[in-house]
């Protein structure tokens, strides 16, 4: 599902300083955390610094999963953003992942250029709202939430509260 996260980033984006201003929010810690989990994980990181509205990159998105090129997508685009600090809400930036992924390029320019899936991404973030999310990752069972970075004995118990049971391996 698509997440309205920071939609009033313009799209050049802004500095991580710009987007906290304000906020008691250390982004060097804050991001030294993030980077120690994503290495204990085995997770490429790069030294982000800005934060780029994604409106466009999902409605994209949804155009490659109904491609049947969703997953790899995704896995390009979280790449760009937070590896190799693309700037994830320039058309051409989109375009070029597309390609890279197998996605015609042309038709990539044409899904953006006329929002093929704008409604789409507006349904999701509809649905988001009424969910009450308001961060990311966010996990949904039975219309009960989880929000944020949680520990993996934390969804454990979340999983447990909402009636999931452990599979058998």
């Amino acid at each position: 599902m698509a997440f309205p996260l920071h939609p009033e980033t313009p799209e050049d984006g802004m500095t991580l300083e710009e987007l906290f201003a304000g906020k008691p929010i250390d982004i060097k810690k804050a991001m030294a955390r993030l980077k120690k989990v994503a290495d204990e994980l085995g997770l490429a990181l790069g030294e982000r610094t800005r934060t780029c509205n994604s409106r466009l990159a999902q409605e994209l998105a949804k155009w490659a999963g109904s491609e049947g090129k969703g997953d790899p997508f995704h896995e390009a685009v979280f790449r760009a953003y937070f590896v190799d600090g693309i700037n994830i809400g320039r058309v051409d930036a989109l375009v070029a992942l597309a390609k890279s992924v197998g996605l015609p390029g042309e038709k990539a320019g044409l899904v953006l250029e006329l929002r093929t899936f704008k409604e789409a991404v507006d349904s999701d973030w509809e649905r988001s709202h009424a969910l009450r999310i308001t961060g990311v990752p966010t996990f949904v069972v039975d219309h009960q939430a989880t929000v944020g970075f949680q520990a993996y004995e934390d969804l454990e118990e979340f999983l447990k509260h909402c009636g999931v049971r452990k599979r058998s391996p």
